[in-house]
């Protein structure tokens, strides 16, 4: 047989045996074991058998950049700049109130605050986050309606989202803005939500009830679910406001008679300037259902009061038409609202601050236009109003001392306050007068310091009293400050201007700016002492913003 005839197939089954013909074919006795696909084998990515390599947990944790590497050891790990005092440790008393705690923790960069301490129930999933935003919002909402300051409206913010288990929260209150940004982690997308102010009411009982739910959620032993949050929180909305609208009329017309008498007048300017304001509240309750601007509200509202003194003056009775005007400004000047500004301006909140300080500002410009219209009228008709006539006033301290507690429990009574609270306000109002007199009419101190002196006790006061409660300040502190308003500087300055002295009128209109702005920080300064100095409850050291002086 030739070599040819060999290479032939014997047969038609072997001419289409492909481990015959292939030259791929394994030849026979050889065992080799089969690969679970082509790829592994041909890839020339695949990990050789026997190469042992560490898996990680979760596809995530390999991929994340912040992840720590496989190889990394602590052993071995390159060394680390320390600081020469060391890293210190953050530790808050866990008794304090949840003010000084929010706030301490506000003032911390994000990688310096520790781990919140979730203390309310939420679902085994963990927390609800856009339900706890909102829910946070909300409780924002009322606080800054309610003429809370910005750094407690923020602090209140915080604390609903740590309560909730909530981590890298970071509130922002402005004057008509609140929002809230919630970050997981470093590698997760934020959450932000928003809500807007646009109308602000004034009632001190609900913001004491909001000051209550934020005490109860970031209270420990007190569980608060979500459910019950939001529950509360309608029936705080839903709460009618503790006194009818006739007893406010009443309320601001005896704030304007303890006024009067404040400054000289007798039981004829009392009833006087009581009448006046009371017209002037009904008439701007009738522009409010009109819908007017708060602006001609404050205008009308002006005119009454300034009108009475006025047709005294031109039928020639002999008492104190100054006094009835006086009183009546009283009962308007937004004390309250300059108090707010100024705070949040001294505690770094300057768009905040400028926004109440211009709404101060728009008030007042709408109080003096109701006041010049009429005094100017009365001036060309023959009307002569002495602003000597309202001086002379250390002759009665024991009646002006009973004047400045009426005015404090009226004024009380105006900002809807609880009256539980009224008894407490009123006597820090008593305690406020009485230091100023001493001060200015004994001592014959300068009447901006001694009402700087008088109205930090009032915040001291106050802010003990709220720490004690775990509650707001401002229904402690707001009304004691009526006495020491600028209503008399006030009036003789319009008066001044009115009667074409103008240079007179500003020095007059500027001295009232002054002691306003003594009674706003002389609050804020006796609120700052007390955290710093008297240990009641307090969360140690607070930390003070970081300022740049000037560079």
């Amino acid at each position: 047989m030739t070599e040819a005839e060999d290479r032939k197939p014997r047969s038609d089954e072997a001419r289409y045996d492909p481990e015959i013909t292939s030259e791929f074919a394994v030849p026979k006795g050889l065992d080799v074991p089969r690969a679970g696909g082509e790829p592994e084998t041909t890839s020339e990515f695949a990990v050789p058998e026997g190469l042992e390599t560490p898996q990680p947990q979760s596809p995530e944790a390999e991929g994340s950049a912040f992840s720590t590497p496989h190889t990394y050891s602590a052993r071995s790990a390159p060394g680390a700049f320390t600081p020469a005092a060391g890293v210190p440790l953050v530790s808050l008393v866990k008794d304090a109130p949840w003010q000084d705690r929010m706030r301490a923790m506000l003032r911390m960069p994000v990688t310096e605050r520790p781990a919140p301490e979730q203390v309310q129930r939420v679902e085994e999933e963990g927390p609800a986050v856009p339900r706890v935003l909102d829910l946070t919002l909300r409780i924002g909402e009322l606080l800054l309606a309610g003429g809370e300051g910005a750094e407690d409206v923020e602090a209140a913010m915080f604390a609903v989202c740590r309560s909730y288990g909530l981590d890298r929260c970071e509130p922002n209150v402005t004057f008509t803005l609140l929002s809230v940004s919630h970050q997981p982690s470093l590698v997760e997308d934020p959450v932000t939500a928003s809500r807007t102010v646009r109308r602000r009411v004034t009632d001190y009982t609900r913001l004491a009830a909001v000051f209550r739910l934020v005490a109860d959620l970031t209270d420990p032993e007190t569980h608060v679910s979500l459910e019950e949050a939001y529950r509360r929180l309608a029936e705080i909305r839903r709460n009618r406001h503790p006194y009818p609208g006739w007893a406010l009329t009443v309320a601001g017309g005896l704030l304007a008679g303890a006024a009067s008498v404040l400054v000289g007048g007798d039981l004829i300017v009392f009833v006087a300037a009581a009448l006046g304001a009371m017209l002037g509240d009904r008439l701007a309750w009738l522009c409010a259902g009109r819908g007017l601007p708060e602006f001609y509200q404050f205008m009308v509202a002006a005119m009454p009061p300034a009108a009475i003194g006025v047709a005294f003056a031109l039928a020639h009775v002999d008492l104190k038409a100054s006094a009835v005007v006086t009183g009546g400004l009283f009962a308007l000047l937004p004390g309250r609202a300059l108090v707010a500004g100024v705070q949040d301006g001294l505690t770094g909140f300057y768009i905040t601050a400028s926004a109440r300080l211009l709404e101060v500002m728009y008030f007042f410009v709408g109080i003096v236009a109701g006041v010049l219209v009429v005094l100017y009228f009365g001036v060309k008709v023959g009307g002569k109003l002495n602003p000597d006539a309202a001086l002379g006033l250390s002759n009665r301290p024991l009646l002006q001392i009973a004047a400045s507690m009426l005015l404090s429990l009226t004024f009380a009574v105006l900002l809807q306050q609880e009256r539980s609270t009224v008894l407490w306000v009123t006597l820090n109002g008593g305690v406020a007068w009485s230091v100023y007199g001493a001060m200015h009419y004994a001592g014959n101190i300068s009447p901006v310091a001694s009402t700087a002196v008088a109205a930090g006790l009032v915040g001291l006061y106050g802010q003990l009293l709220s720490r004690y409660r775990f509650a707001s300040a401002l229904p402690y502190t707001t009304a004691a400050l009526g006495p020491l308003l600028p209503g008399s500087a006030t009036y003789f300055g319009l008066l001044s201007i009115a009667q074409n002295e103008i240079d007179k009128g500003l020095v007059s209109l500027a001295k009232a700016a002054s002691l306003a702005m003594a009674i706003a920080i002389g609050v804020n300064l006796g609120s700052e002492i007390s955290r710093l100095f008297l240990r009641v409850g307090s969360a140690g050291k607070r930390r003070a913003a970081k300022r740049t002086r000037g560079f």
